[in-house]
């Protein structure tokens, strides 16, 4: 256990084509920009900065896999939302991996990818 590690600060979604993963997460998401530079974006997403970067380094998996998602992240939202976002969702044309739908776990979500594959879930606790 890493005991100095206290909070999540900041998310990285590694990108192939980051002009597209720019148009998609400004698109679909009202987060402040943090900063932008041509090798990637930051957005203010509350306490957590999301950031997408372009993938340049040899560790990084440039050109490796591409077809195989990265991360999966989530956004939570009250029970009411998760049917308006998935209705915005298929407004926008997203990839919907799963419509909505109550889990065991006690949550109710919606499961879509960005244009690289990457899981995005809307969730709520019921």
């Amino acid at each position: 256990m890493l005991t100095p590690a206290l909070h999540l600060t900041y998310v990285i979604v590694l990108c192939e084509d980051l002009d597209r993963m720019k148009a998609f997460y400004r698109d679909l998401f009202d987060f402040p920009v943090d900063s932008e530079s041509d090798t990637g974006l930051a957005l203010r997403a509350g306490s957590v900065l999301l950031a997408l970067r372009k993938r340049t380094r040899g560790y990084d998996g440039s050109g490796v896999r591409p077809e195989l998602p990265g991360v999966q992240i989530a956004f939570l939202v009250t029970p009411a939302e998760v049917d308006l976002c998935y209705q915005q969702l298929l407004a926008k044309g997203v990839a919907i991996l799963e419509p909505p739908t109550d889990q065991p776990r006690g949550h109710r979500t919606v499961y879509f990818a960005d244009p690289e594959g990457n899981m995005l879930e809307i969730y709520a606790e019921i």
